[in-house]
C-alpha cells in the first residue's frame, strides 16, 4: 500500500529553521514526482516546493525561493523540506505529495495523486 508520512512541523520564531520530512512506503521516490504544499484555511493549496521531472530539476513558489529547499534521500525512501528564516506568513498545514507520472511543468495539487496527511507549521513569536 502506497503511503507517504511527514514528520517535523512545530511551532517556531520569525526568523528560524525547520525541515519537514516525508518517508514513502510502497513505491520508491526514484521514479515519481514529489512536492510540498502548503494550505491555511480559505485558501487553496498551494505549492511550495516540487520535482516533477527526471532531470531532478526543483521549483519553488516566490513567496519561499531562497529559503526552502526539497531534497530527497533516495536510500532512506524519504525526501525533505528545508525551511530557514520562517515568516509568520509561512504558517499552514504542510502536506507532502507524490505521483507517478512526472515531466509536467506545473507544482499544482491537482496533478498529484497521493498525498500525507499534513503537518502543522506555526510561525509565530
Amino acid at each position: 500500500q502506497l503511503q507517504l508520512e511527514e514528520s517535523g512541523g512545530g511551532l517556531v520564531q520569525p526568523g528560524g529553521s525547520l525541515r519537514l520530512s516525508c518517508a514513502a512506503s510502497g513505491f520508491t521516490l526514484d521514479r515519481y514526482a514529489i512536492g510540498w504544499f502548503r494550505q491555511v484555511p480559505g485558501v487553496e493549496r498551494e505549492g511550495v516546493s516540487c520535482i516533477t521531472k527526471s532531470d531532478g530539476s526543483t521549483s519553488y513558489a516566490d513567496s519561499v525561493k531562497g529559503r526552502f529547499a526539497i531534497s530527497i534521500d533516495y536510500a532512506k525512501n524519504t525526501f525533505y523540506l528545508q525551511m530557514n528564516s520562517l515568516e509568520p506568513e509561512d504558517t499552514g498545514v504542510y502536506y507532502c505529495a507524490a505521483d507517478p507520472f512526472r515531466g509536467f511543468d506545473l507544482c499544482v495539487a491537482p496533478n498529484f495523486g497521493h498525498w500525507g496527511q499534513g503537518t502543522q507549521v506555526t510561525v509565530s513569536s
